[in-house]
């Protein structure tokens, strides 16, 4: 069975509103991510494997956290610096696993339970693969 990536992360990070350093490195937490979104290195530990410092961790990961595409889990269920992907964002083991987890965050966004993710509307969508028109100014 492949993963499943969600088509926020999929179809639409180049959209995001965050720094280019910031969507790869976000590559990379999706990568090292569980299904479901639970990133089970602490900060110092990404650092050593991302081959940056630890503020340099921080320095990409808030404007993530900022959109809620990265959740800081409050501070009594903090260990260190514990972070988890946001399920709209996350990868799953399969499309019925995503579809699930994606009507139950929903459900808890509607309730209160869970931030919803913070990222711009899009007034129009780009068009179909081949089909870009390009001006040169």
């Amino acid at each position: 069975m492949a993963e499943v990536m969600s088509p926020l992360v999929s179809e639409r990070i180049w959209a995001l509103p965050v720094s280019g350093s910031a969507v790869k490195f976000l590559q990379y937490l999706v990568f090292r991510s569980e299904f479901g979104g639970h990133l089970p290195v602490r900060q110092k530990d990404m650092a050593r494997e991302y081959q940056i410092t630890p503020q340099a961790v921080s320095n990409l990961m808030a404007p993530l956290c900022d959109l809620n595409i990265v959740l800081r889990p409050k501070n009594e269920g903090r260990q260190g610096n514990s972070y988890r992907l946001h399920p709209l964002v996350a990868k799953y083991q399969s499309h019925a696993d995503m579809e699930a987890a994606f009507r139950h965050t929903v459900a808890s966004i509607q309730a209160g339970e869970l931030p919803n993710l913070k990222l711009p509307s899009y007034a129009s969508v780009p068009p179909p693969e081949g089909q870009r028109k390009l001006h040169v100014a």
